[in-house]
């Protein structure tokens, strides 16, 4: 059993207004920086090569600032989708057993602090300005170096997973858990040495940068797997399967698969969905509620268990009742996120055809008489596919384009597509809005107040209009 260091306090400062206005200046400018830096997240075309990608010059830059990687056990997540999901079903129920638990995700959704949370808490401005104070010099020595040489240096990525790391470490966590950001084999957080390593799933996505077949996307996902570390796999198709049981047996770890070490059995209530969790066939828990809507939830939850049950092999201590209370607590920005309202509103970052068809299919089950679907895309994802997996559930759809990100799929090109995709049902509706803003207004004024409205299709619509629906909610109240 691992010894438990003090569950910190927050530790966020009581600033008067002056100090408050100092640490925002402060932040401000550390972001500023921060995003000066090469950010693919923000590049149409995503490289992904040695060449731009270099785990060497990570190690090297993660050494330099002390070696925080190796200051407490990490879970490290990869997978097409539900990483985020899972890495916060998984870190709400240590939590909930004592474990202070520090959390890196990507990207965020409004604010950058959003990335580096500990007991699902972000950091605050005062700690982000002074994480940055801590690798800037770092960074720019690494940056004299590199301009010696005419390599790349470190980018936006690489620094924010060191942030992370650094934090982590300053705050004492008992635990880390790290999600990927693109891939696996080449990603910043590959270099860490894990207690366990997770893949969630493996669908066709950044199939530019990891291949077009689920063989090739499940071999860079599997970059991950370390010589004996146990590694938990949500993944059910045949073919990424097996890819993954080949890297694991050539690593010489244990594979614990979903679908025949685990499982999860999903149902949506009165009271909202539940789920059993079934390990070699056998009932382990029973009745299960699940914070997060949805059958991919259930099965997200289940890899997150998955992962409770080897760390308890490894001596962690994680109670039923923890276990429960994560999964029935746990909250997630973005992630079929209903809002309350008339209409009812549907936050969804689905960006992918897998995605996109769990969203449809949760939808498909609620009692809405009436659904609008707000949607932009990304270039570099398959828009056709998502379209062919939504339209199908909405009565009319309006077509807009996010304002943050280069990569958004002009309107008229996607309104196209989806034109398309409902050409053998001429009663949905399709317009162009392309305003974001805009687009949600109409929608709402076009939808019953007993109907529904879905704001889906990049990560980047949800963070853009995420505020303002908050907002528009506590002003109604």
């Amino acid at each position: 059993m691992q010894s438990l260091p003090p569950r910190a306090d927050d530790k966020r400062m009581n600033l008067d207004h002056s100090d408050a206005s100092d640490a925002t200046e402060r932040r401000d400018a550390a972001a500023e920086w921060l995003l000066g830096r090469i950010n693919y997240e923000r590049i149409a075309t995503v490289p992904y090569g040695e060449r731009q990608l270099k785990l060497d010059r990570m190690r090297q830059f993660v050494t330099a600032l002390g070696s925080p990687d190796t200051a407490a056990p990490i879970v490290h997540i990869a997978g097409t989708k539900g990483k985020g999901s899972t890495a916060a079903m998984l870190a709400a129920m240590l939590t909930a057993a004592g474990y202070r638990t520090g959390v890196f995700s990507s990207p965020h959704l409004e604010r950058i602090e959003q990335r580096f949370c500990i007991d699902g808490v972000p950091v605050n401005v005062d700690q982000f300005a002074n994480l940055v104070d801590v690798v800037r010099p770092v960074v720019e020595e690494f940056d004299r170096r590199t301009a010696e040489t005419g390599e790349g240096g470190l980018t936006f990525f690489d620094i924010t997973t060191a942030m992370a790391l650094v934090y982590f470490a300053q705050q004492q966590c008992a635990a880390v858990v790290l999600e990927v950001g693109l891939g696996g084999r080449l990603d910043s957080t590959n270099i860490c040495l894990p207690a366990v390593g997770v893949i969630t799933s493996i669908s066709l996505d950044h199939t530019k940068q990891l291949g077009n077949t689920l063989a090739s996307i499940a071999r860079e996902k599997a970059g991950i797997v370390k010589p004996g570390v146990p590694v938990v796999s949500g993944v059910v198709e045949d073919e990424p399967r097996e890819v993954i049981a080949e890297i694991a047996l050539e690593h010489g770890c244990r594979l614990i698969q979903r679908g025949r070490e685990f499982d999860a059995v999903h149902r949506q209530t009165t009271c909202g969905d539940q789920f059993d969790y079934l390990t070699n066939d056998r009932l382990q828990l029973a009745n299960v509620d699940l914070a997060l809507t949805g059958s991919h939830q259930a099965a997200n939850a289940a890899v997150a268990l998955a992962v409770v049950d080897e760390l308890a092999a490894q001596g962690w201590q994680v109670p039923e009742a923890a276990q429960r209370e994560g999964l029935s607590h746990v909250r997630l920005a973005g992630r079929i996120e209903v809002l309350r309202g008339e209409p009812t509103v549907v936050l969804d970052t689905a960006h992918n055809a897998a995605s996109a068809a769990a969203l449809a299919t949760t939808l498909a089950g609620r009692a809405e008489p009436s659904r609008t679907l707000v949607v932009a895309c990304s270039k570099d994802k398959d828009y056709a596919e998502i379209a062919r997996a939504l339209v199908p559930v909405f009565d009319r759809i309006v077509v807009t384009e996010y304002q943050s990100n280069p990569r958004v799929v002009p309107h008229a090109e996607l309104a196209k597509v989806l034109r398309e995709a409902a050409a053998d049902d001429a009663n949905i509706e399709i317009e162009v809005v392309p305003s974001p803003i805009d687009a949600v207004r109409q929608a709402t004024e076009v939808t019953p107040a007993d109907g529904l409205v879905c704001i889906a299709g990049s990560f980047y619509l949800t963070a853009e209009l995420r505020p303002m629906m908050l907002e528009g909610l506590q002003a109604a109240d």
